[in-house]
Formats: structure tokens, sequence, C-alpha cells
């Protein structure tokens, strides 16, 4: 088994009147939110595809399907968690997350700091394995007229380490 391995994460929703805009486990006032079976949340679930996909266990769609209502307006941190879980059962711990948010309004700024404590949180890592950049898309496409909320992310995971018994000291 090789020592590390990275995975890539995408999700793009669309943003309208009437849901929460959730990031990152986040809920941030605006008058507009992010449509999805879940909370919806792009941030999260961009991490979990880079999990899963690291882990080499398929993708946020098998693995959470949006056809099952037990993840109708879930909160997607706990996706995260369980993502985080199924990681860990094969043998792998999270060492990196670096998130890049593509938004054109509101300004994150003022929430990246407590998406690196939700998205920490959820995974059961320290919050300097965590980065959550924002960007905007230039008033470029359905991202730049604020018609979409997109996130990309990548993930390292490494071989847990070993535990060690008494018994194996022998």
């Amino acid at each position: 088994m090789p020592d590390s391995r990275v995975g890539n994460g995408y999700d793009i929703h669309r943003l309208v009147p009437g849901r929460p805009l959730v990031l990152g486990g986040v809920r941030i006032p605006f008058p507009k939110g992010v449509q999805g079976h879940s909370d919806g949340d792009p941030v999260a679930h961009a991490v979990v595809d880079a999990l899963l996909g690291a882990a080499a266990l398929g993708d946020i769609g098998k693995a959470f399907p949006d056809t099952d209502p037990a993840y109708a307006n879930i909160d997607s941190k706990l996706l995260l968690a369980e993502a985080s879980r199924a990681v860990a059962d094969k043998g792998w711990s999270v060492r990196n997350v670096d998130v890049t948010v593509l938004l054109e309004a509101p300004r994150l700024a003022p929430h990246t700091h407590l998406m690196v404590a939700a998205i920490a949180q959820a995974l059961g890592v320290d919050g300097s394995a965590v980065s959550v950049k924002a960007k905007t898309n230039e008033g470029l496409g359905e991202i730049g007229r604020g018609e979409a909320v997109a996130c990309f992310a990548t993930v390292l995971i490494a071989a847990a380490s070993p535990t060690r018994t008494g018994d194996a000291l022998g």
C-alpha cells in the first residue's frame, strides 16, 4: 500500500431564494441559498468526494445517493464525518484539506475561519490541516452572475500508523 494518496473533489450548486447558504458547515446570512437534496453544502460535498476518491471508495453519489430520503436536508457535516470514518476504516488518515470556493457574493473572508473549524471538527483533524480560500469568478458565467457557487477540494491522506499492542512487542 502506498504511504499517501491525493484526492480531488468538485461540486457546484444553484443559488436560489428561500434556502439557507451553507458553506463548509457554516450558515452564512444571504438572501439566496444552495439548492440541493441535503443542506446543499458544496464545500462539504467537494471534500467528501476528494476523501472518497483518495481512498478509492467511489464518490458522494455512491456513498450518499440523493435518491435516498435519509439524506434529505441532512447536515453535510455528518456526511463529512461519515466519509472520514470510511477512509479511516480503510487504514488511512486525513493529513491535509485544501478548499477553493468560487462565489461572487457574499464576501466569504469573514467566514473562512469558521469553515476551517467546522471542517476540521467533522474530520477529526487539527484546524492547521485545513485551508479554505474564497475567489470570485470576476463576473463571468453562472457563478459570476450570482446564480451558482462552486467548490474545488484537494485532500491528502496517508497510511494510518499501525497500533502496537503489548502482545506484538512480545
